[in-house]
């Protein structure tokens, strides 16, 4: 029996570029291209309308921007899936993205399987950041100038076990790279990473990793 198909929203203010993805979706039979938005603010209409299961957002847009949009719709829909879709590789747009609640960030020169993938993976709940675009932040966030002193009362709340899982996410390990490393089951991670998400008030791994190299928590593990 054929599951549900992803409904996805694309909001995005070039037209030419949004037909050629819903063109390229619409081959694939688990994937339903609902709706169009041509900037911000007919995305956030669309979006309360047609509730789509996964948004596909410009970043840079006139008018209401891809982070103000994201900010919008997520205030309305908390538990809605938003994917940035973008020529941005700045840093710092990333970082602003995954901290008001995007749960992946693309580049729109990625290739079809892997905008597939993400997608697919996104629906089930995973974060998807571009793998070039976490090199970077990661790199941004090294600098002596980003790296804030680890002193928080947040972190000091985990246990070290949560802090060994935390290390491993702002390495960028999945669950199971983790759990080998631990010598854990997988499924002990999975509780591991919830109770990291609960105790800092986070809402996805992404932005845990991005919360360990800001506050320097990766380098103070490795130094103990």
């Amino acid at each position: 029996m054929m599951s549900k198909p992803i409904n996805i929203l694309l909001i995005d203010d070039h037209a030419l570029f949004r037909s050629g993805v819903k063109s390229l979706l619409q081959r694939y039979p688990q994937f339903t291209v609902v709706g169009e938005a041509a900037d911000g603010a007919e995305g956030l209409k669309r979006a309360q309308q047609l509730m789509p299961d996964v948004i596909l957002l410009d970043l840079h847009m006139p008018g209401i921007s891809g982070l103000q949009a994201l900010q919008m719709i997520l205030q309305e829909r908390p538990q809605q899936i938003i994917l940035m879709l973008t020529v941005s590789e700045d840093a710092d747009d990333l970082k602003q993205a995954l901290e008001r609640g995007a749960k992946g960030y693309l580049l729109k020169n990625i290739d079809t399987d892997y905008l597939v993938r993400a997608i697919e993976r996104a629906a089930q709940g995973e974060a998807v950041v571009d793998e070039n675009m976490t090199t970077k932040l990661v790199a941004q966030l090294m600098q002596p100038s980003k790296v804030t002193s680890a002193t928080t009362a947040e972190w000091e709340k985990l246990t070290p076990r949560e802090m060994d899982v935390l290390q491993g996410l702002a390495m960028g390990e999945s669950n199971k790279e983790i759990a080998r490393r631990l010598d854990v089951a997988e499924s002990t991670v999975k509780i591991h990473v919830q109770n990291i998400l609960k105790k800092l008030n986070l809402s996805s791994r992404v932005q845990a990793a991005v919360y360990a190299v800001d506050h320097g928590l990766d380098k103070l593990r490795t130094q103990q």
